[in-house]
Protein backbone atom coordinates (compact mmCIF):
# COMPACT_ATOMS: atom_id res chain seq x y z
CA UNK A 1 0.00 0.00 0.00
CA UNK A 2 1.55 3.35 -1.02
CA UNK A 3 1.57 6.42 1.17
CA UNK A 4 -1.28 7.91 -0.87
CA UNK A 5 -3.37 4.78 -0.27
CA UNK A 6 -3.02 4.93 3.55
CA UNK A 7 -5.96 6.43 5.37
CA UNK A 8 -5.25 9.70 7.21
CA UNK A 9 -4.93 7.87 10.53
CA UNK A 10 -1.81 5.96 9.36
CA UNK A 11 1.74 7.18 10.04
CA UNK A 12 4.73 6.34 7.86
CA UNK A 13 8.12 5.87 9.54
CA UNK A 14 11.38 6.95 7.84
CA UNK A 15 12.18 3.25 7.29
CA UNK A 16 9.03 2.93 5.14
CA UNK A 17 7.01 0.89 7.65
CA UNK A 18 3.59 2.13 8.68
CA UNK A 19 1.56 2.06 11.86
CA UNK A 20 -2.01 2.99 12.44
CA UNK A 21 -2.30 5.83 14.97
CA UNK A 22 -3.45 4.37 18.25
CA UNK A 23 -2.39 0.88 17.26
CA UNK A 24 -0.34 -1.43 19.47
CA UNK A 25 3.04 -0.93 17.68
CA UNK A 26 3.26 2.66 18.99
CA UNK A 27 3.27 1.22 22.47
CA UNK A 28 6.81 -0.12 21.97
CA UNK A 29 8.00 2.07 19.08
CA UNK A 30 6.96 5.42 20.57
CA UNK A 31 8.19 7.56 23.45
CA UNK A 32 10.75 6.01 25.77
CA UNK A 33 11.53 7.06 29.34
CA UNK A 34 14.98 6.10 30.60
CA UNK A 35 15.16 6.32 34.41
CA UNK A 36 18.24 8.14 35.68
CA UNK A 37 19.04 5.10 37.81
CA UNK A 38 19.28 2.87 34.71
CA UNK A 39 21.92 4.65 32.61
CA UNK A 40 24.53 2.50 30.86
CA UNK A 41 28.20 3.00 31.78
CA UNK A 42 29.31 0.66 28.99
CA UNK A 43 30.35 3.49 26.67
CA UNK A 44 33.56 5.08 25.35
CA UNK A 45 35.41 6.55 28.32
CA UNK A 46 38.06 9.21 28.70
CA UNK A 47 40.41 9.15 31.71
CA UNK A 48 39.10 11.42 34.51
CA UNK A 49 35.49 11.26 33.31
CA UNK A 50 32.52 8.93 33.84
CA UNK A 51 30.11 8.86 30.87
CA UNK A 52 26.78 7.05 31.03
CA UNK A 53 24.45 6.57 28.06
CA UNK A 54 20.74 7.27 28.30
CA UNK A 55 19.81 7.51 24.61
CA UNK A 56 21.64 5.63 21.84
CA UNK A 57 20.92 3.05 19.17
CA UNK A 58 21.42 0.04 21.44
CA UNK A 59 19.09 1.35 24.15
CA UNK A 60 16.25 2.96 22.20
CA UNK A 61 17.08 2.71 18.49
CA UNK A 62 18.23 6.34 18.16
CA UNK A 63 19.65 6.82 14.68
CA UNK A 64 21.09 10.35 14.77
CA UNK A 65 21.99 11.22 18.35
CA UNK A 66 23.56 10.10 21.60
CA UNK A 67 22.63 11.53 25.00
CA UNK A 68 23.76 10.78 28.50
CA UNK A 69 25.45 12.11 31.59
CA UNK A 70 29.03 13.00 32.46
CA UNK A 71 30.47 13.24 35.95
CA UNK A 72 33.88 14.67 36.73
CA UNK A 73 34.89 14.33 40.37
CA UNK A 74 36.02 17.28 42.49
CA UNK A 75 39.38 18.73 41.46
CA UNK A 76 39.67 16.26 38.54
CA UNK A 77 40.13 16.67 34.79
CA UNK A 78 39.81 14.52 31.71
CA UNK A 79 42.58 13.62 29.37
CA UNK A 80 42.77 15.51 26.08
CA UNK A 81 40.40 14.02 23.50
CA UNK A 82 38.08 14.74 20.59
CA UNK A 83 34.90 13.12 19.28
CA UNK A 84 35.71 12.67 15.60
CA UNK A 85 33.02 13.95 13.21
CA UNK A 86 30.48 14.42 16.02
CA UNK A 87 29.17 17.72 17.36
CA UNK A 88 28.70 17.80 21.14
CA UNK A 89 26.56 19.89 23.47
CA UNK A 90 27.26 19.88 27.20
CA UNK A 91 24.71 21.29 29.67
CA UNK A 92 26.05 22.05 33.15
CA UNK A 93 23.68 20.79 35.85
CA UNK A 94 25.92 21.28 38.90
CA UNK A 95 29.43 22.55 39.49
CA UNK A 96 31.83 24.65 37.47
CA UNK A 97 33.40 23.46 34.21
CA UNK A 98 36.64 24.78 32.81
CA UNK A 99 37.13 23.85 29.17
CA UNK A 100 40.53 23.84 27.48
CA UNK A 101 40.84 23.36 23.73
CA UNK A 102 43.17 23.76 20.77
CA UNK A 103 46.16 21.91 19.33
CA UNK A 104 47.97 22.43 22.68
CA UNK A 105 44.90 23.11 24.85
CA UNK A 106 45.95 26.76 24.68
CA UNK A 107 42.45 28.26 25.03
CA UNK A 108 40.19 28.19 28.08
CA UNK A 109 36.69 29.24 29.15
CA UNK A 110 34.42 28.44 32.11
CA UNK A 111 30.74 27.51 32.44
CA UNK A 112 28.41 26.99 35.39
CA UNK A 113 24.94 25.62 36.17
CA UNK A 114 22.47 26.37 33.38
CA UNK A 115 25.19 27.07 30.80
CA UNK A 116 25.58 25.19 27.52
CA UNK A 117 28.92 24.37 25.87
CA UNK A 118 29.24 23.54 22.16
CA UNK A 119 32.19 21.44 20.96
CA UNK A 120 32.65 21.24 17.16
CA UNK A 121 33.89 18.08 15.39
CA UNK A 122 37.56 17.09 15.79
CA UNK A 123 38.38 19.89 18.28
CA UNK A 124 40.97 18.66 20.82
CA UNK A 125 39.62 19.53 24.26
CA UNK A 126 39.76 18.79 27.96
CA UNK A 127 37.06 19.15 30.60
CA UNK A 128 38.23 20.27 34.03
CA UNK A 129 36.22 20.39 37.23
CA UNK A 130 37.11 23.87 38.50
CA UNK A 131 35.86 23.03 42.01
CA UNK A 132 38.13 21.37 44.59
CA UNK A 133 35.11 20.16 46.60
CA UNK A 134 32.05 19.68 44.34
CA UNK A 135 31.40 17.12 41.58
CA UNK A 136 30.77 18.49 38.09
CA UNK A 137 27.51 17.00 36.75
CA UNK A 138 26.59 17.48 33.09
CA UNK A 139 24.17 16.28 30.45
CA UNK A 140 25.80 15.49 27.13
CA UNK A 141 24.27 15.20 23.65
CA UNK A 142 26.07 14.23 20.44
CA UNK A 143 25.03 14.42 16.80
CA UNK A 144 25.19 10.67 16.10
CA UNK A 145 24.24 7.46 17.84
CA UNK A 146 27.82 6.23 18.00
CA UNK A 147 30.00 6.97 21.01
CA UNK A 148 33.28 8.29 19.59
CA UNK A 149 36.01 9.34 22.01
CA UNK A 150 39.54 9.62 20.62
CA UNK A 151 42.03 10.07 23.46
CA UNK A 152 45.02 12.28 22.55
CA UNK A 153 48.57 12.61 23.83
CA UNK A 154 48.94 16.42 23.84
CA UNK A 155 51.60 18.49 25.53
CA UNK A 156 49.50 21.31 27.05
CA UNK A 157 50.42 24.97 26.80
CA UNK A 158 51.81 26.31 30.07
CA UNK A 159 49.29 29.14 30.47
CA UNK A 160 46.16 28.79 28.38
CA UNK A 161 44.67 31.92 26.84
CA UNK A 162 41.31 32.81 28.43
CA UNK A 163 38.61 33.20 25.78
CA UNK A 164 35.34 35.05 26.38
CA UNK A 165 32.18 33.50 24.96
CA UNK A 166 31.33 35.58 21.89
CA UNK A 167 28.00 35.32 20.06
CA UNK A 168 25.59 37.75 18.38
CA UNK A 169 24.03 38.58 21.78
CA UNK A 170 27.43 39.22 23.42
CA UNK A 171 29.65 40.58 20.60
CA UNK A 172 32.25 41.83 23.10
CA UNK A 173 32.21 38.55 25.01
CA UNK A 174 30.82 37.34 28.30
CA UNK A 175 32.52 35.55 31.17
Amino acid sequence: MSHDEHPAHWHEHPDGSTHEHGSAPWKHDGVRVIPGSRLDGNTAQTPGMDRKAAINFARVGAQKLWAGTVTIHANAKTGAHHHGHLESVIYIVQGRARMRWGEHLEFTAEAGPGDFIYVPPYVPHQEINASPTEALECVLCRSDGEAVAVNLDIEPAEKPEHVLWVDPTHPKGAV
